[in-house]
């Protein structure tokens, strides 16, 4: 699949009403106050820096998407769908090895859970995950294509079967910033102690860890932004 970004329609960055700039940070245009409002255009006016571009559709609704398209022979109960700006991720769970041949009495599927695990089952699991990820190539690309269309956003696929996950291939997305000394000399002792090869690496493993921690946290902060979103599209179209 390709992973390259689609280009976005919304005029951000663009050129403004009478060739002056587009939207700035704060969602204004700089040709004059209050910016382009006349256009029709709601994206000028979200939270900026939010989590969702304005330009893109909602995607709120994708899991559900995803469940009624996807065939109900690949996954083990419904998919994972998680969503950001760029990208939306389809995981889900294969059936056992050898269950579609012994049944679901076997003892592959009766496998009880918290066992040490085989290195052997580890690779079988690797290959059905891999088995799956070819038979089901030109329709998950296709699935993809449908989904793209809908809601601007690139399609990465997953499988996992018991403690082995695969993300097939998905988006690496460079994020810029700017950071003081304080903060680059936490990343260079990451770098130093070996737990990360670079400094953007370490900032990789250090938002991962900072997610890790307050996972409930931030959930609890994306219910709140979805359930504004909510509101914010009742609203009067300005």
């Amino acid at each position: 699949m390709n992973a390259g970004h689609s280009p976005d329609p919304g005029p951000s960055g663009g050129p403004g009403p009478g060739g002056g700039p587009g939207f700035g940070r704060g969602g204004r245009g700089r040709g004059g106050p209050g910016g382009p409002r006349g256009s029709g255009h709601r994206g000028g006016f979200g939270r900026p820096g939010g989590w969702q571009q304005a330009e893109l559709p909602p995607a709120d609704d994708a899991a559900a998407w995803f469940t009624g398209r996807l065939p109900s022979d690949w996954f083990v109960g419904p998919a994972s769908v998680t969503v950001d700006r760029e990208e939306i991720i389809v995981t889900g769970q294969l059936p056992p090895v050898g269950a579609e041949v012994a049944g679901e009495g076997s003892e592959a599927a009766a496998e009880p859970a918290g066992e040490v695990p085989d290195p052997r089952s580890e690779a079988a699991a690797a290959g059905r995950i891999s088995r799956f990820r070819e038979d089901t190539r030109a329709e998950r690309m296709k699935i993809a294509a449908e989904a793209e269309a809908r809601y601007g956003r690139k399609v990465a696929w997953g499988a996992q079967l018991g403690s082995t996950q695969v993300l097939f291939t998905h988006l690496s997305v460079p994020v810029m910033t700017r950071l003081r000394q304080p903060e680059r000399q936490v990343l260079d002792t990451l770098v130093d102690a070996g737990i990360a090869r670079s400094r953007s690496e370490a900032l990789a493993w250090a938002v991962n860890l900072v997610g890790q921690h307050t996972e409930e946290w931030l959930a609890s902060l994306r219910q709140a932004m979805s359930e504004v979103d909510k509101l914010r599209a009742q609203g009067p179209d300005l």
